[in-house]
């Protein structure tokens, strides 16, 4: 909203004075240091040519008084400051993820299907947070560093396929990875980011790796970041897709879901984060959905007045009128003491 506004308005009383002045130009003698050039306003040889720099003056002098004033021009504004998060999803991409044990509009989906569309749906619901993903399986990488660009991200979880990189599950790595991706982006930004912490999705037991899942929890724990957790696909027998050759699918067969609940339960316990079972898609839509809520983006919104001059736009047009009044009152003083040329006789 805007307001024009005076910061010192008793100087809008000088006003008063112009209705004295207008009366003193009508007078035969005019103080000439109340009204600039009133003595040529009255040489009656310019009477109409006068009325030029006795308007100018005048003019000039309403716009130096409300320059006095100091006009200005008030704006609400309001900012909002968005505290956000540096959060890493560390997403297992090992070939139990092919498990067709989840179900979508009547249909069996593998896990993979299952839970892209619930991350990228995450990732929307977070616009302030800086998110990046890693994948494991035999061995982890970073499929994403820490970014704002959520469109980029969300094509890139997208393409996420099993069999990119060798078979296996290593936890501990994926975990280990994501960790050292927030810690350099702890460095760089300061402290001008709210917190972060790690989502890791497997759906096995950790068998790869360098780094075991009790050793990445370690880090976690003494750096201060919380890690949710989330174990995915049913418990028993489960379907799996066959494969020929030539990587035409040719079958079904049913194997043993072997995921280490406990050890995702004490990487939760120990950071401070959150296990979650998510054995079919709606749990996993609600674990994400608690994790909203748990790490909430906190707003810090302030308002203030934005004060705009405005004396310059008063000023300059006055002394200008000022001026003007000058000129042209010089003029006609030039013009009032010519004498007309004697007759020439013949």
């Amino acid at each position: 909203m805007n307001n024009l506004t005076f910061h010192s308005p008793l100087w809008l009383l000088a006003l008063l004075l112009i209705p004295a002045v207008l009366w003193l130009r009508g007078r035969r003698a005019v103080p000439v240091l109340l009204v600039p050039f009133a003595a040529a306003w009255h040489r009656p040889s310019l009477a109409t040519f006068s009325r030029w720099p006795a308007g100018l003056a005048l003019t000039g002098l309403v716009l130096l008084v409300f320059a006095l004033a100091r006009p200005q021009r008030i704006e609400d504004k309001h900012e909002v400051h968005a505290e956000g998060y540096d959060l890493m999803l560390a997403i297992d991409l090992s070939g139990s993820m092919l498990a067709e044990d989840y179900e979508k509009d009547g249909s069996a989906i593998n896990r993979l299907q299952a839970i892209k569309p619930v991350i990228q749906a995450f990732i929307n619901r977070r616009p302030n947070d800086r998110i990046g993903v890693v994948v494991f399986s035999g061995r982890a990488y970073t499929l994403a560093p820490l970014t704002f660009d959520h469109d980029w991200l969300g094509r890139q979880v997208e393409r996420l396929k099993i069999g990119l990189i060798e078979d296996g599950t290593a936890i501990g790595d994926g975990l280990g990875i994501a960790l050292t991706r927030l810690e350099q982006a702890g460095r760089e930004q300061g402290s001008h980011r709210k917190g972060a912490f790690v989502v890791l999705l497997t759906d096995g037991a950790n068998n790869r790796g360098t780094l075991t899942p009790a050793q990445a929890t370690e880090i976690a724990k003494n750096r201060g970041i919380p890690v949710y957790t989330m174990g995915a696909g049913k418990d028993g027998l489960v379907p799996f897709p066959v494969f020929d050759e030539a990587g035409n699918r040719v079958g079904t067969r049913r194997l043993m879901a072997d995921l280490d609940e406990n050890s995702l339960i004490g990487i939760a316990n120990a950071t401070g984060g959150h296990y979650f079972r998510v054995d079919d898609t709606k749990a996993i839509e609600s674990a994400f959905k608690a994790i909203d809520q748990t790490q909430k983006i906190e707003f810090q919104a302030k308002s203030y007045l934005l004060t705009t001059e405005l004396f310059v736009w008063f000023a300059g047009p006055g002394f200008g009128c000022l001026l003007l009044a000058a000129l042209f009152a010089r003029t006609g003083a030039k013009l009032s003491g010519r004498t007309p040329a004697a007759p020439v006789s013949t």
